[in-house]
């Protein structure tokens, strides 16, 4: 497989059977490598990869952000520009295009490239509710960024240079059910309430590089979660939250789909966000030393911490 554009892409999976065949046919159109670090899937993914010439190597996971940073240590990047896509993304032309006349030229001092992401939601893309455009660091020079070490909402952060923005989108569109929809975020839940968590007892040493970069959208919004929103009384941040999104930010303009979206993803699971830290602050009552929390919570969400 090979492009003129130097450019590697590494892509995490864990039963991707149903995205992986669309995003590599799609990668391949503009990158020279492609590097899938997958968490020992027990499907096919493995196995269409390799049909398409893909260099599969496995990992055990533990989260996003450490599943990441290995797949960069241990891949054989030779590429000048390296790119993060997930299994159930792919770049639409008119970014494709954008990315191999642009990214040659750039100025050496330009070390990484923001794009700006589509999320489609039961084939519908979710254009308003403050979620289009998020803008992303998605394309970096090899060895000049690091990806956070967060237990969620992890960012790939520069550590030299400045970035600029491509005109294009890339659209995040997952084909699987509701309930798979259900059990990611139930997922994603205890690992958002850990950082609330360590956000209070500071449990952890935490990442906080994003504030110090450039990626302005991405410093606002963790700012406003960390700072303002998780400051507020659980329960009626939520409340807040989805009156923001689906009122405020015109979110009722994306119809049905729009409304499911914006419902679960900005209530119903910000709730469930809320009731896991209600139940851990419950768990850790009496608990006075960082290890005892740390086990605690471990045992409670089955995460080793």
């Amino acid at each position: 497989m090979t492009n003129p554009l130097d450019l590697s892409v590494i892509i995490l999976t864990y039963n991707e059977e149903l995205h992986i065949e669309r995003c590599i046919k799609n990668a391949a159109l503009f990158a020279k490598h492609i590097f899938i670090v997958d968490s020992l899937s027990t499907d096919n993914t493995a196995a269409i990869a390799e049909r398409f010439g893909v260099k599969v190597f496995t990992n055990p996971f533990v989260n996003q952000a450490i599943q990441f940073q290995w797949g960069l240590d241990n891949c054989p990047i030779d590429t000048e520009w390296v790119m993060r896509i997930d299994a159930d993304e792919y770049i639409e032309p008119p970014l494709i295009d954008e990315v191999l006349q642009k990214l040659p030229s750039l100025e050496p001092s330009i070390t990484g490239v923001c794009l700006k992401r589509k999320h489609h939601f039961l084939g519908r893309w979710i254009k308003h509710g403050d979620r289009y455009p998020l803008v992303l660091l998605r394309i970096w020079r090899s060895g000049s960024a690091h990806i956070e070490q967060r237990w969620m909402d992890e960012h790939i952060v520069l550590d030299s240079g400045v970035s600029v923005t491509f005109d294009g989108d890339f659209v995040d569109d997952n084909l699987h059910n509701v309930g798979w929809f259900i059990d990611k975020h139930n997922k994603y839940a205890s690992r958002e309430m850990i950082e609330i968590i360590n956000q209070k007892y500071r449990l952890f040493k935490g990442d906080e590089s994003i504030v110090h970069s450039d990626a302005f959208q991405a410093r606002i919004k963790r700012f406003i979660k960390e700072k303002i929103y998780n400051q507020l009384p659980i329960f009626v941040r939520p409340v807040l939250y989805f009156i923001y999104r689906y009122f405020l930010r015109l979110g009722f303009l994306d119809g049905k789909e729009g409304f499911a979206y914006h419902f679960m993803q900005g209530f119903w699971y910000r709730c469930l966000v809320d009731l896991k830290v209600l139940e851990a602050e419950r768990a850790l009552k009496g608990e006075k030393s960082k290890k005892e929390i740390i086990d605690r919570l471990s045992k409670l969400t089955g995460l080793s911490l």
